[in-house]
């Protein structure tokens, strides 16, 4: 059981992207949520350079409420990395990443908050059912499977970003030099005391989704490259496979040649039906290298994984405002 003789801080860090509709309502649900379980609360929102009125929306509320911070991004630069913003200047206790168009539900921070508060340090969503087309639901599904199987660490099935994390979590994730970050899977690497928390994830509020069959092909294969070294296994085995296909296919064309002369293949077609598979497979063996050499390229250059723009509501700011006054 976490000590909580004193009344702790939760930041809320919420990534904006084409959700200014979304905003208000999700101000006002965190919100009551923290006012109900009665602590202290601070509303962290990314905006990674959201082409609609979202600034003006999150500027307006930072202004009435100082509970409330702004980042700005110069550019979009992904959820990823719009939480990883938040989480470096959050202040709280412990710390709960949300998407902003509302799929995750505010309300569920209550039932995670509890299973903090029992002493578990990483308490994740677990979307027992979502809101979608049957084809993406199946797809979702079979992705953490073998995202699972394939990963070199415990990833929980069907758990995405939202959550809440511990302080002393949140500082080891902070510390992590990467710049290709996949949160849910550096939170499973971290360790520490985890369990899930069951819910629905319904659909969208307002607008349309940003995600489509290609982002979630690309989100596959960063979390896939970043946590497994499977698809280079796979190469080792193909190698291996193709040889020895290659010696038996050999040895029975040599027995084919002596024996039965006149049923051994000739021509061009079975040339060129061996040439075309090996060259397959050496395509896809080259793409699998691809993929790893690009994820080190990224690392290499150590450009910073985000760009601020400008903060409203800084929580040094408030602080050292708040030092001045005593």
């Amino acid at each position: 059981m976490r000590d909580n003789s004193q009344k702790k801080t939760i930041s809320a860090i919420i990534a904006i992207y084409r959700d200014g509709p979304a905003i208000p309502h999700m101000y006002s649900r965190l919100k009551t949520v923290f006012k109900k379980i009665k602590v202290n609360y601070e509303i962290i929102f990314v905006n990674d350079c959201s082409p609609d009125n979202a600034r003006e929306v999150l500027e307006e509320i930072a202004q009435k409420d100082k509970q409330v911070v702004v980042i700005n991004h110069s550019r979009n630069f992904g959820s990823q990395n719009a939480f990883t913003s938040g989480a470096k200047i959050a202040s709280g206790d412990a710390i709960v990443f949300l998407d902003g168009d509302l799929q995750d539900p505010p309300e569920l921070i209550e039932q995670l908050y509890k299973k903090w508060v029992e002493g578990f340090d990483v308490v994740y969503g677990v979307r027992v059912k979502r809101e979608a087309s049957i084809f993406m639901r199946i797809a979702y599904k079979l992705f953490y499977r073998i995202f699972r199987s394939m990963s070199y660490v415990n990833i929980p099935l069907d758990a995405g970003d939202f959550s809440l994390i511990d302080r002393r979590v949140i500082n080891v994730l902070n510390n992590l030099p990467e710049n290709n970050r996949f949160i849910r899977g550096l939170r499973a690497w971290a360790g520490f005391k985890q369990t899930g928390v069951p819910y629905v994830r319904p659909e969208r509020m307002f607008g349309q989704t940003t995600n489509n069959l290609l982002k979630n092909i690309d989100w596959a294969k960063k979390a896939i490259f970043s946590f497994s070294y499977v698809p280079l296994d796979v190469i080792s085995w193909l190698a291996i496979a193709t040889v020895a296909g290659a010696t038996l296919m050999s040895l029975f064309q040599f027995f084919l040649r002596i024996f039965f002369p006149s049923m051994s293949p000739s021509g061009f077609s079975t040339l060129i039906i061996l040439i075309l598979f090996m060259g397959g497979v050496q395509l896809i063996c080259l793409a699998i290298i691809g993929s790893y050499l690009t994820h080190i390229y990224d690392e290499v250059k150590r450009r910073p994984p985000y760009i601020v723009e400008s903060i409203i509501n800084h929580p040094e700011t408030k602080k050292s405002a708040s030092n001045r006054d005593k």
